[in-house]
């Protein structure tokens, strides 16, 4: 029996490849507006792909890295600030519940 090949994607932040469920989706609306963070994987737009790890999220967030990913001229601080947070409180209630 062939074992199936589990997708990789690349974290935004580190750099470093891990199947896709272990990361967290960041997604732009094919119309370029809206940012939301896609948990089933499925959304449609262009997506970024970050650790949930508050080390990757401030990499993703300084510089340019989220907005060359998702090929934006510029994201608004406060969309950026608002996403972070939640992204912050995703990745602290995956801590409490041990990692699942």
């Amino acid at each position: 029996m062939t074992r199936r090949k589990r997708p990789l994607r690349r974290c935004i932040g580190c750099g470093v490849s891990q199947p896709k469920k272990d990361l967290i989706r960041i997604v732009r609306s094919p119309d370029g507006q809206i940012l939301s963070i896609d948990t089933g994987g499925k959304m449609s737009g262009r997506g970024a792909y970050v650790c949930p790890d508050g080390n990757c999220l401030e990499k993703a967030f300084s510089g340019k890295h989220l907005v060359r990913a998702l090929r934006m001229s510029h994201i608004d601080e406060k969309v950026q600030r608002d996403l972070f947070t939640r992204l912050q409180r995703m990745t602290e209630s995956c801590k409490l519940c041990g990692g699942e």
